[in-house]
């Protein structure tokens, strides 16, 4: 199991890492690719300023109608999120691999912050999972592909917390969540995930229409 281990977190990590930069390549060329054949007088009107002030607006909690219509959401999103990015780039035993892969020296958050932070998104992800069995609008729309998506991101932090708190054997749920943050690290491009590639240039693109085209505001 050591041996399986050390393949996983050294020469598997790699190919991980190799999957999402060339299909993150590949979904920016054939989206632009896309968009130039099916709406190419987009491109011409896309605005600098009118992209930021969208984003912008965008990232502010209730500070949008979308936002505002749907409470519940706008906190699980923002807090999802927010936990996510904490705990994949801060948690101790990360920065320490973006250190020793990357070369890139990061302040670490406490393990108990950590440990807490890993809850937070999984009840984020619980708050996900609810939304598509109890709402009617969500419901109809909620594909196998999206359970696929959601099961994905949690196991990593499932699989964290069991190997943080030792239930059963910590070699075998460290190596678990080694593979499974490995599995959604490569499948980012290729599944719904790929929101965190391209939400920044969709809210710029919708900006710019609204604002530059039309000159009313999109939030």
């Amino acid at each position: 199991m050591t041996e399986f281990y050390t393949f996983v977190s050294g020469p598997l990590a790699w190919i991980a890492w190799g999957f999402f930069v060339i299909g993150a390549i590949y979904r920016f060329v054939s989206m632009y690719a896309l968009a130039k054949a099916k709406d190419g007088s987009s491109l011409a009107y896309m605005s600098w300023f009118y992209s930021f002030r969208s984003i912008f607006n965008w990232l502010i909690p209730f500070n949008t109608m979308g936002w505002k219509s749907d409470p519940l959401m706008t906190v699980a999103t923002f807090v999802f999120h927010i936990g996510f990015l904490l705990v994949a780039v801060f948690l101790g035993a990360h920065v320490v691999i973006w250190d020793t892969a990357f070369g890139i020296s990061l302040p670490s958050l406490p393990a108990q912050v950590g440990d807490i932070v890993s809850f937070v998104v999984i009840i984020g992800c619980c708050v996900f999972a609810y939304r598509r069995f109890a709402l009617p609008h969500v419901k109809c729309v909620t594909r196998g592909k999206d359970w696929f998506t959601l099961i994905l991101v949690a196991l990593p932090f499932i699989t964290g917390v069991l190997a943080y708190h030792q239930v059963g054997s910590v070699l075998v749920m460290t190596t678990l969540h080694v593979l499974s943050g490995e599995l959604l690290i490569a499948l980012i491009p290729f599944t719904r995930l790929s929101h965190a590639l391209f939400s920044l240039f969709t809210r710029a693109y919708m900006g710019s229409e609204f604002g530059g085209v039309r000159h009313v505001n999109d939030w």
